[in-house]
Formats: structure tokens, sequence, C-alpha cells
């Protein structure tokens, strides 16, 4: 039996590449901010977006040769922060078919995967739904 999703407000679906650009940062402060006002979320990630979630990203990037004291979080630190911040109003899901095809496996604790046919029934439980990324 395919399980309940509950009711949000706001669907984020973050598909593609996620670090060909600045969309997937965009997106998480999206989230964020969301959040912060009291909203409720969903985050459905699919295609290569399915890595931001991964527990192998550690907790921080490579150094930067710029600035080569500065730590940068991963964005499964930015994933697990918001996850355990808003434990009650944020729902992480990935596409299970794409993980498994991408070799996506040891994602962090919270995130559900699910079929690709099911995205229909996240997009159902939200009031709104926004695609970042391509198709």
């Amino acid at each position: 039996m395919p399980r309940a999703i509950p009711r949000t407000d706001v669907l984020v679906t973050i598909m593609g590449a996620p670090h060909a650009d600045d969309t997937v940062t965009t997106a998480l402060r999206l989230v964020d901010a969301a959040l912060a006002r009291g909203g409720s979320v969903q985050v459905w990630t699919c295609g290569y977006a399915t890595l931001l979630t991964q527990r192998g990203l550690g907790e921080h990037k490579p150094r930067n040769l710029a600035d080569w004291e500065a730590e940068y979080p991963t964005t499964a630190t930015i994933a697990a922060d918001l996850l355990a911040a808003y434990p009650d109003t944020l729902f992480w899901y990935g596409c299970r078919f794409c993980s498994d095809d991408r070799g996506a496996v040891d994602h962090l604790p919270g995130v559900v995967l699910r079929a690709p046919a099911r995205y229909a029934d996240n997009v159902a439980a939200a009031g709104k739904t926004v695609l970042v990324g391509v198709m």
C-alpha cells in the first residue's frame, strides 16, 4: 500500500544536474524561507539531484583555494539541518528509479524514496508546486 503523503503548502521539485548552476542553492533558500515563515514543504529530487542527500558527501565541501580556512556545508549537511530543524513540516522525497540508476543508495535518514509513478501523489498533496531544473 502506498505511503500517505502529508498535505503541504508547497512542493519543490529539483530535477537534473544539481551543480550546473545556482539553481539548487536558490531552491534550498526558498525551502528554508518557506519553513521559517511557518509553511510546510515537500522536496522531491529527481535525476542527478538525488545525489544531494548522500551521506558520502560528508559535512563540508572540499577546501576553497581562494579561502583556505573557510568551511562550506555540503548539500547533505544543509538538508540534514533543515530536516532536523523542521521535523513536522519538511518532507524530503527522492525518485527511487533515478537514485538507483545513479548508485545513490546511502541517503540521509528522513529521505524517503518513492517510485516515479507516485510523484502525482506528491503534487496532489501540495497547495503549490515549483519545479526547478531541467525536464
